[in-house]
């Protein structure tokens, strides 16, 4: 394992981004060289400030030029959206790109934008590499995982369900629809449908490293729950007979049989304030194998001694994609995804 320090820039400074620069500043494996921030507001301040550790003498800046311009090994780039342009021409500067936004595994979604990837790689003599939580490990780096303890897989199910008003920002509250009219609801396209393309990548990258092939990729119609009263929340509240709850299911066919179902539940409220009773329990990942033997994995938060439980989501998004930097640096120039990099090891997590 190489021993040397990786000189690091911070895209964007949003959830991700923030976990990212506490990340930097406290690993020594890490030297966080430059922070680009989107907002003027942000511009100009400490970036331990922007993330909540205090000063730590690095100035965040919205001058895009000057962090091109950086002498960097890698950008950790963790915008929502991934500016293709924008990665290209970081990787063509000679950085690598390590990030949350895009692509995580070669697939037919996306085939221009990759082969741009990979031609900027090869202009610049870097590297890209896709991770995350979901996808990018939960759906993908797990069921492999687990695969490797099975005699034989029937049906790989991966579940992610999320406590939206205990687990995730206000913002997901009217992002996702939540307090539309049914009908309405159903009738128009919802985020998590759009994302299909890039959860399909996860699928692929479970069928590639088992050996198969996927035909088709199908999407079973959306299921909602309604509130049957008012749920409060800090911003207002989700009204009484509106969407209160939303489950997405998407299957991978292989040899003509469902071979790997995602589903995505997002809830609001516990069983008592939905219709239908729906009880999916707390937020949590969880991958189910039915074969021989069947076995089941379930990723979530550590109960407190006080009976509370944070979701890590933003942390696990941020460290699956940081803890492959050095591998990704190391390698040679190209698009690495998992399968590529193979186990990676991750440097400077033990520290005093």
């Amino acid at each position: 394992m190489s021993q040397r320090t990786y000189r690091v820039i911070q895209w964007m400074t949003g959830d991700v981004g923030q976990v990212g620069i506490r990340h930097f500043a406290s690993n020594p494996v890490f030297d966080l060289v430059g922070v680009l921030v989107h907002s003027k507001d942000k511009a100009g301040k400490d970036a331990g400030d922007i993330a909540g550790i205090g000063p730590i003498g690095v100035t965040a800046t919205d001058d895009v030029d000057a962090i091109v311009a950086l002498d960097a090994d890698c950008v950790f780039y963790t915008p929502i959206i991934m500016d293709v342009e924008t990665v290209c021409r970081l990787l063509r500067s000679g950085k690598n790109v390590v990030t949350t936004s895009g692509f995580f595994h070669p697939s037919e979604h996306f085939r221009e934008p990759g082969e741009q990837i990979r031609v900027a790689c090869a202009d610049g003599g870097t590297s890209f590499h896709g991770g995350g939580i979901h996808p990018g490990y939960a759906g993908d780096l797990l069921p492999l995982t687990l695969a490797r303890v099975m005699n034989r897989i029937d049906t790989i199910q991966v579940y992610e369900v999320v406590d939206v008003l205990k687990d995730a920002p206000m913002d997901h509250i009217d992002w996702m629809g939540f307090g539309k009219d049914k009908d309405t609801f159903l009738t128009e396209p919802t985020i998590l449908g759009l994302g299909l393309p890039f959860f399909a990548q996860s699928m692929y990258m479970v069928a590639d490293g088992l050996g198969v092939t996927i035909e088709e990729i199908t999407a079973a119609e959306v299921d909602v729950a309604t509130a049957v009263q008012d749920i409060p929340h800090d911003e207002g509240a989700i009204p009484k007979g509106t969407v209160a709850a939303q489950r997405h299911e998407w299957t991978a066919w292989v040899g003509g049989q469902p071979l790997i179902v995602f589903h995505a539940i997002y809830v609001t409220a516990g069983p008592e304030h939905l219709e239908p009773a729906w009880d999916w329990g707390e937020t949590r990942y969880e991958i189910v194998m039915e074969g021989d033997p069947p076995t089941e994995l379930t990723l979530k938060g550590v109960r407190q001694p006080d009976g509370t439980m944070a979701h890590p989501g933003y942390d696990w998004t941020a460290m699956g994609a940081i803890n492959a930097i050095p591998d990704v640096c190391d390698a040679p120039a190209g698009w690495h995804h998992h399968l590529d990099l193979g186990l990676v090891r991750p440097r400077g997590l033990v520290r005093p």
